[in-house]
């Protein structure tokens, strides 16, 4: 009897002893730093506009697009963030023919994503002193592009802008990026002022 006491009680502590109790962890995110923006006006001779870029963008890259309209590209590199602004500006015809038909292609190209955003989020911007109107959309979600924007004086320039990474669209791990270039994206539209 003391031997069947004594097995049963070794077996009882091995049965309670090799029970695993999970412990639910704590959220943690991913504390990444960026430095402190750093902008300088970024002025460009052939460019019919300056504006304010940061520093951290580096690559600063222009060029010439052909088309019916004077137009030009500008991409700045964030090789940190793996990321780049694209930014393309067009001239308008006299006619303002054109104006219609950019705003429209901009706004389309931004509910392009739709598809696999959860949501945009629209931003109007008005500077009438500077003569900058404009639109700011974040895009939210597993989207190829984080951020789009256009600016124009409704007059003689338009320019649109988008944000892409050199990443695969996983929304929650380049959230923390996203959110320091749109940062930069805004002291873009902002900072914008017209040579003519």
């Amino acid at each position: 009897m003391k031997e069947n006491f004594l097995f049963l009680a070794i077996i009882l502590i091995i049965i309670t002893s090799c029970t695993e109790y999970s412990k639910p962890k704590p959220k943690a995110f991913l504390a990444l730093e960026y430095p402190e923006a750093i902008y300088k006006t970024e002025d460009i001779t052939k460019m019919p506009f300056t504006f304010d870029r940061n520093t951290l963008g580096k690559n600063l890259k222009t060029k010439t697009l052909k088309g019916k309209t004077t137009s030009y590209g500008i991409n700045i590199e964030y090789p940190i963030l793996k990321g780049t602004i694209y930014i393309t500006y067009k001239a308008i015809d006299k006619e303002k023919k054109l104006l219609n038909t950019y705003l429209k292609n901009a706004e389309n190209f931004t509910q392009e994503h739709t598809q696999k955003a959860d949501a945009i989020e629209e931003f109007v911007y008005e500077n009438p002193e500077r003569n900058v109107y404009g639109m700011f959309y974040d895009v939210g979600g597993n989207a190829a592009s984080q951020s789009q924007f256009y600016v124009t004086d409704s007059i003689n320039h338009f320019i649109t802008g988008s944000l892409y990474f050199f990443a695969k669209p996983n929304y929650d791990s380049i959230l923390p990026a996203a959110n320091y270039l749109q940062k930069d994206i805004r002291r873009i539209m902002e900072s914008l002022k017209w040579k003519n």
